[in-house]
């Protein structure tokens, strides 16, 4: 999207010298060009490359954020494209492909003594900066070319480290059941991180403000949401729209910290009941369970039970669901993909008329729609634009699902 924004009363979301871009910043690489594993549980055809033009030709995303950048062969790769001319670094950070710019980051598991596993995400403004970043992680991490890994050193020196290099920190997936800062590793951020040192904070696919705000600490913060894409077809499933000059690592720095106008204006993501974490689950029989069985499961006596983020958030809530003044709306997505009876030939149809899953999602005329993909899958668009679809609720590892309509008007 390029554009101004305006809000549902008309009014522009952006001063006339800003414009409105959307942003996935979180998307794994699977594997190089050359076959080297980078994160395993990835999809092996989720390299560097396809990830850019998949991103800006299919997604119509405006600025991407690709993690595993400081994987050594990729940085090989990214440098000889560079070369070549494919891609070329913007003078404020990012590299720019066509009209979408690419901020290299990456995703480090760390754990301090008396706390939990968690996930935390950097960006870096160049190639040169995550190739230093690297250098320092060399030397505190097993492998540094895998993604995600856990450092050995304390978390205050990683966030000094990302700062001296220009960096941005983000906590990722925060109420995610593992390895994240409330999920497993505390019930409060501030008791290990530095608050000050933190851009903004990831939500995860199974929280939205709404959950989030029930936390006092969050309230200065900025809040993200990402895919966290494992596979191509997952690019995208959560964005944010940004009201910046135009896309670059600069841009996007002084839109987390809400400086000169800048901001997000809008977050889109998944309905929470869609994540697959948002309710408690019992892998034994996987029944939907109450807050009063998070630890057992009173159907069947199992002990095997995924506690859901909405549970999550109850036990560590210090406030009711306030949002600050800065909250922008978050906008509930229900990705393509959702959609039932949307296979890849009929999306293939849609992309060849409509160009991106962006411009289906929030423009396209559903009778146009309906012209190519049938009814059924556009009146699903239609009421998901409208946040009228109703759902199965996730959890425990299992997606929610869309429910079927029928004929609804």
């Amino acid at each position: 999207m390029n554009g101004a924004g305006h809000s549902e009363t008309g009014e522009p979301l952006c001063s006339p010298r800003l414009s409105s871009f959307f942003a996935d910043l979180h998307i794994h690489i699977g594997r190089t060009e050359r076959g080297l594993p980078v994160k395993i549980s990835a999809a092996r055809n989720l390299t560097f490359d396809r990830i850019v033009r998949e991103s800006a030709q299919r997604k119509g995303l405006d600025m991407i954020g690709i993690i595993d950048a400081h994987s050594p062969p990729v940085q090989e790769e990214i440098a000889a494209r560079l070369k070549a001319g494919v891609y070329r670094e913007h003078p404020d950070g990012g590299l720019v492909y066509g009209e979408t710019v690419v901020i290299l980051g990456t995703e480090i598991e760390v754990k301090e003594p008396g706390f939990g596993t968690a996930h935390l995400l950097a960006y870096f403004p160049s190639l040169d900066a995550i190739r230093r970043f690297t250098h320092w992680l060399s030397g505190r991490m097993k492998n540094v070319q895998l993604s995600t890994q856990r450092l050995y050193a304390p978390v205050s020196d990683l966030q000094e480290q990302v700062t001296e290099l220009g960096g941005l920190m983000i906590p990722a997936h925060v109420f995610t059941p593992f390895k994240s800062v409330y999920g497993s590793a505390s019930d409060r951020m501030r008791d290990w991180l530095d608050m000050e040192r933190i851009a903004a904070v990831e939500l995860g696919l199974s929280a939205d403000s709404s959950l989030a705000d029930r936390l006092s600490e969050l309230s200065a913060l900025t809040f993200v949401t990402n895919s966290d894409a494992h596979s191509i077809p997952k690019i995208g499933r959560e964005y944010n729209e940004l009201c910046i000059v135009a896309p670059s690592f600069l841009e996007l720095k002084r839109a987390l910290l809400r400086q000169g106008g800048r901001r997000v204006i809008a977050n889109y993501g998944l309905n929470p009941k869609l994540g697959k974490y948002y309710r408690t689950r019992c892998l034994g029989c996987e029944a939907l369970l109450p807050p009063e069985e998070t630890k057992r499961c009173l159907r069947c006596g199992s002990h095997k039970v995924v506690k859901g983020v909405w549970d999550r958030v109850a036990e560590i809530a210090d406030q009711p669901s306030i949002s600050p003044a800065h909250r922008p709306p978050y906008v509930y997505q229900v990705p393509l993909e959702f959609i039932p009876k949307l296979g890849p030939k009929t999306l293939d149809k849609l992309l060849d008329r409509f160009g991106t899953e962006m411009r289906i999602l929030h423009h396209a005329d559903i009778e146009e729609i309906a012209a190519i993909a049938g009814t059924s899958i556009a009146e699903h668009i239609r009421l998901a634009r409208e946040q009228r679809l109703q759902f199965d609720e996730g959890g425990g590892g299992m997606y929610g699902k869309v429910k079927q309509v029928q004929n609804q008007t």
